[in-house]
């Protein structure tokens, strides 16, 4: 990519999106386009076709997507498939008929099959059942998979689906309710430590294994994804299986190749967080998939591995956590009542 090229960062202010804008700035890039949700609403085909016409960008980072833990899952499923499918259908063929160069579509570790061989490899795509608690959001994701499969192969675009592990790291959402894991534990250990709480309470049995990544090393994939030389990038474009017989889907798992059980990253985040009180795990609640660890052998092939040491990056999330809580406290903000929140919330894995 010239560092003038037009690049669309579709979601630019959630935890995938803020991160590929900061990597792209740092890396010199200033033709950057970004709009909010109160600009151009993505869910509508009219909007997004009129953004794609006006502004024709060279490449897109599709990271605009409705996310969040098993509680958010639960709770809107009608939304979660709704929301992202309407998004990827929009944009995708808005960047066909407007002749994007290169797009990377963003999904996550959940597309893959809830008891898949582990670590899964891209090739375990469709090879069984889905998690029940986020299906809605992952049959929406693999929607989004084939349709970038379907348009290389019948048009001969460049679109490649890239598909993170779990991520946390800087612009995390910390609501007490819809987040993921790692920004649910901390703000719930510091809210525990604030109030000298006896007990945190955990969802699940703690027995389910997850990989974490940083969200720049995340950011720093992808652009390097991007980057790669013609040659190299169509090669990830996926197969026509009715020509090659193989089941070669446009996918490239981006992880760091190694996992934790929930209940050791709750003993790192209190541990970090300075909490001193104990732990404990609600076994009447849900674990979700028992283990989620990506296969990363194509992107270490290609040349690319994760930099952030786990319990560093932990260390710069509670950091930024600290500043976003005082924050809030100097605009006056009220916050949940922590009273209640640890009397009747509990925390999803």
């Amino acid at each position: 990519m010239k560092a003038s090229a037009k690049i669309y960062i579709a979601g630019h202010r959630g935890l995938v999106g803020s991160a590929i804008a900061r990597n792209l700035k740092s890396a010199g890039f200033t033709n950057l386009l970004i709009r909010t949700h109160a600009e151009l609403d993505l869910t509508s085909q009219i909007a997004t076709n009129a953004f794609f016409e006006a502004e024709k960008p060279d490449y897109v980072f599709m990271a605009a997507a409705k996310v969040g833990g098993i509680m958010a899952n639960n709770s809107y499923p009608a939304e979660f498939v709704q929301d992202n499918l309407l998004i990827q259908l929009n944009i995708i063929h808005a960047a066909y008929v407007n002749k994007v160069e290169r797009l990377m579509f963003l999904g996550s570790s959940c597309i893959y099959p809830r008891l898949a061989p582990q670590p899964m490899k891209e090739k375990y795509l469709l090879t069984g059942p889905l998690e029940p608690t986020n299906r809605p959001y992952a049959l929406a994701k693999i929607a989004g998979i084939e349709m970038c499969w379907s348009y290389n192969r019948q048009y001969g675009t460049k679109y490649l689906a890239a598909m993170p592990t779990n991520l946390y790291g800087p612009g995390d959402n910390y609501h007490h309710e819809n987040s993921h894991v790692i920004p649910a534990l901390i703000r719930k250990f510091h809210e525990a430590k604030m109030v000298n709480a006896a007990t945190v309470t955990v969802w699940g049995t703690g027995t389910p294994k997850r990989e974490f990544m940083y969200s720049e090393d995340m950011a720093d994939a992808c652009v390097y994804l991007m980057n790669l030389p013609e040659s190299e990038f169509k090669s990830l474009l996926g197969s026509d299986e009715s020509m090659t017989g193989k089941f070669e889907p446009p996918i490239v798992n981006i992880g760091v190749g190694h996992d934790v059980t929930i209940k050791e990253l709750a003993q790192t985040v209190k541990h970090i967080v300075g909490y001193t009180g104990s732990i404990a795990f609600d076994a009447s609640k849900p674990d979700g998939t028992p283990r989620k660890l990506m296969d990363v052998e194509l992107l270490s092939r290609i040349g690319w591995s994760a930099k952030t040491n786990f319990e560093k990056g932990l260390n710069l999330s509670y950091e930024e956590f600290l500043t976003k809580d005082m924050l809030s406290s100097a605009r006056g903000e009220a916050s949940s009542d922590v009273v209640e929140l640890f009397t009747s919330k509990t925390l999803h894995s």
